[in-house]
């Protein structure tokens, strides 16, 4: 049975990155996002590098699709490698917005928190019987810091920092890894869609190049790396809220936050 790595959110940003870099190392990979036509056009890209490539459209708000993803990735595959890339976020006060942002909200929690757990917790004993796997979860350094103006997208990165911990402490004596990637702002679609164009975040530095970014997550999931920050200052703003008050952090991580 041949080794795959799944990638979710791969239609583009660094979904579609991590999905060029295991392309060039030979992987064999399952793309996933919403977006049939983005995924296609990525494959066929992948394909010129001579692996095999399965498109398999999901909807990760929804918990069926996720366990119908997990079953057909896995239909006469190996996954060795998962990449939990897929992630929601939106830039605008909590509960003070007449009920505007509900939807996203929900979606961000189903995307960043519910789907990523459901496909650890399949992927996990489907790499530890096979006698070996590396999971890749994408976090944020927002996941250190309490964010106002993205209080439920810090909060669900928080939860995916402290899960990736904590399973991959469970897992030491295995051969399966688990590694947080928490970058800063990077060069995606996400602001987008977060409506965060004009957050003072945006305008303090320019955001990391995406494929820079996968390409050290990358690297820190084969090297088994429990936790990597890429880029100076992001690790400092990892560090921030063990040297300050929290009241400190949470009030200045609002400023950054906001568009005013």
């Amino acid at each position: 049975m041949a080794d795959w790595t799944l990638i979710t959110g791969a239609s583009d940003g660094l979904g579609a990155e991590f999905a060029k870099l295991a392309a060039k190392h030979g992987r064999n990979v399952v793309l996933t996002a919403r977006s049939e036509n983005r995924l296609e056009a990525l494959a066929e890209d992948l394909r010129a590098d001579g692996v095999d490539v399965v498109v398999i459209p999901a909807d990760l708000n929804d918990l069926a699709e996720v366990d119908r993803l997990w079953s057909a990735a896995t239909d006469g595959r190996r996954i060795d490698f998962l990449v939990n890339n897929a992630g929601l976020g939106r830039n605008g006060p909590f509960g003070t917005d007449g009920g505007a942002g509900w939807d996203m909200e929900l979606s961000s929690i189903d995307v960043n928190v519910r789907a990523l757990t459901r496909l650890m917790r399949l992927a996990i004993p489907h790499m530890t019987e096979a006698g070996s796997g590396r999971i890749l979860n994408v976090a944020s350094v927002a996941g250190f810091l309490p964010g106002p103006n993205m209080a439920v997208y810090h909060a669900t990165k928080a939860f995916v920092l402290h899960l990736s911990e904590a399973v991959a402490h469970e897992l030491r004596n295995t051969r399966v890894t688990v590694t947080a990637l928490c970058p800063g702002a990077t060069r995606t679609g996400f602001f987008g869609k977060a409506d965060m164009n004009g957050v003072r975040l945006l305008k303090l530095a320019p955001p990391a190049n995406a494929h820079d970014v996968a390409k050290i997550g990358w690297q820190a999931a084969l090297g088994g790396r429990r936790v990597v920050v890429p880029g100076a200052m992001n690790t400092l703003s990892s560090l921030l809220p063990r040297v300050a008050p929290r009241g400190l952090v949470t009030a200045l991580t609002g400023k950054i936050m906001s568009k005013n």
